[in-house]
């Protein structure tokens, strides 16, 4: 029903910079909540960045600064910019969309999910 494909990462040196974007089909895109989510091998999703239907915004502590999510729904796409990126953001990262309109902090409160974009920061 709804179909979510991230695109936009890759190897980037520390400092540097990166857009993901997640383009979205299915219906009601405006009314969803959005979230950029990654994960390390073996460990659980975490949501770095989400943005509500009313373009409320959540962000990790850690990249708090750096990164900026925004969506456009006339595009039906949701992006998060990553500048300063730094080695330890290294993961892959998902963006997930939920039937609510209201960030949800764990990843079980997201109906779906893109099939995840790798991003590598080197030192």
């Amino acid at each position: 029903q709804v179909r979510l494909i991230g695109s936009g990462g890759g190897l980037v040196q520390a400092g540097g910079s990166l857009r993901l974007s997640c383009a979205a089909s299915g219906p009601n895109f405006s009314s969803r909540a959005m979230g950029w989510f990654r994960q390390a091998p073996g460990n659980q999703r975490e949501l770095v960045a989400g943005i509500s239907s009313g373009g409320n915004t959540y962000y990790l502590d850690s990249v708090k600064g750096r990164f900026t999510i925004s969506r456009d729904n006339a595009k039906n796409t949701v992006y998060l910019q990553m500048n300063s990126l730094k080695p330890e953001d290294t993961y892959v990262y998902y963006c997930a969309a939920r039937d609510w309109g209201s960030i949800n902090l764990s990843d079980s409160g997201y109906d779906y999910w893109g099939q995840g974009t790798q991003v590598t920061v080197s030192s």
